[in-house]
């Protein structure tokens, strides 16, 4: 049971930390307290109301939360998920609205699997339900899947993609944020030759690593500093016996949230700071702006250690996406086979996560494709969030992306009409 006694240590520092809040809120709150008049109760009221709710929303999944759809017929229209799809991994999501005339774009988005739920993307959704007849890809929390359940890494969900894919059909569009854009392009490539009536009319990559030594950031030095025994030995613990996948190996949510804080460490530390003081004097909401953040960033899942480690060792280190040198079940992808699907991809400027080059080489790649489907668009000012869900996604990047979309998607045929009988009996 090897690294289980760590996994389940991390675990019971959260819980640990989450009791803690909650005793200090409760002991704040105390009436007793408020016959001797003194700010420290606020602040340990305080302290303990933004810590406990810190260190719970780390095991909570967020709820899509989307709000009621105005529609052009006066009405408010409710937005349902509906599970097309079901899989041990991930299921294939279906935004359906009750009432509402299905828009002829039917678009699939593909969430990152990148230690945060598809939730990561609400804005993202939100902005394309009126457009749009959307899917998303809602990949599942590895802690809760059984090890019977078998493996799953970048060529499995290559595979599901490739499933999903043949379940939407041809009309489909596809918009792929960050983490898979690489895996996305290579699905295409292989039902280009596998099952070419499969393939989607078009792909949007936004700020994907297709060739990560492009340009190189911090993500990609990492991924080349360390060997892949030194990843498997600090970054791979075993699911302990909470859990439904106990005994499972995977790279930990909790081990993942704990490099993203250390990345932007300070303006962290800041924020978590401020909102004590807010909470202590009153200003603080529940929904208010740090909540709505924090309440996503922090709830964290974990992946199999088999795609975390194939993830880094075949995309980032080997670059096989990039080299057009990816394998799928033994089968060679060969990415100048799209031939059909018109493809786009996006990066912004101050994206230091993928930055400015790592997508748009997947346009070269793209040997088979004319010019004429292919395009690209670099947001100025942007970072690697504001490509798909901030101002930059919705003001400038969204509208091009429909445009691009509505570009790709064949004009209907107008029937003849049928020619009146003049031999008809009067």
């Amino acid at each position: 049971m090897r690294y289980m006694a760590t996994y389940d240590l991390m675990e019971t520092f959260r819980n640990t930390n989450q009791w803690l809040g909650a005793t200090a809120l409760a002991m704040g709150a105390y009436p007793a307290s408020s016959l001797m008049p003194n700010p420290a109760f606020a602040w340990m009221q305080a302290w303990g109301e933004v810590t406990e709710r810190t260190f719970q929303r780390m095991v909570v999944k967020p709820d899509w939360n989307i709000p009621a759809l105005p529609s052009s017929d006066g009405q408010d229209h409710t937005v349902n998920t509906e599970i097309v799809v079901r899989k041990d991994f991930g299921d294939l999501v279906h935004f359906e609205i009750p009432g509402r005339e299905t828009p002829a774009r039917k678009v699939l988005l593909v969430a990152p699997m990148s230690g945060h739920y598809a939730t990561l993307l609400r804005s993202t959704v939100i902005s394309l339900l009126p457009d749009t007849d959307l899917y998303i890809t809602d990949w599942h929390n590895a802690r809760d899947i059984p090890v019977s359940a078998g493996k799953f890494d970048i060529e499995d969900y290559t595979l599901y993609l490739v499933d999903f894919l043949k379940e939407l059909g041809p009309d489909t569009h596809v918009i792929a944020v960050c983490q898979p854009a690489p895996l996305t392009l290579a699905a295409t490539a292989y039902l280009a030759e596998e099952d070419p009536e499969a393939q989607p009319r078009s792909l949007t990559l936004i700020g994907g690593p297709i060739d990560p030594d492009a340009t190189p950031t911090d993500v990609t030095d990492f991924g080349h500093r360390m060997n892949m025994g030194q990843l498997e030995e600090m970054m791979i613990q075993r699911v302990g016996f909470k859990h439904p996948g106990v005994g499972r190996l995977v790279y930990p949510g909790l081990l993942q949230l704990s490099s993203f804080i250390s990345m932007n460490a300070e303006t962290h530390a800041k924020a978590f700071t401020d909102q004590i003081g807010r909470v202590a004097r009153g200003e603080a909401a529940d929904h208010d702006k740090h909540n709505k953040f924090y309440d996503e960033y922090l709830a964290v899942m974990d992946m199999t250690a088999e795609f975390y480690l194939s993830t880094v060792e075949r995309i980032f280190k080997n670059g096989e996406i990039a080299k057009n040198q990816f394998s799928v079940a033994g089968k060679q992808v060969d990415i100048g086979k799209i031939t059909t699907v018109a493809v786009k991809t996006v990066e912004g400027s101050k994206d230091d996560i993928s930055a400015p080059g790592q997508c748009i080489a997947a346009l070269d790649l793209c040997t088979g494709l004319p010019d004429a489907k292919k395009a690209s668009h670099l947001e100025d000012g942007a970072g690697h969030y504001g490509i798909f869900a901030g101002k930059s996604w919705r003001k400038n990047i969204r509208p091009l992306v429909l445009d691009f979309i509505d570009a790709n998607t064949p004009k209907p045929t107008k029937k003849p009409r049928k020619s009146a009988n003049k031999n008809a009996a009067a």
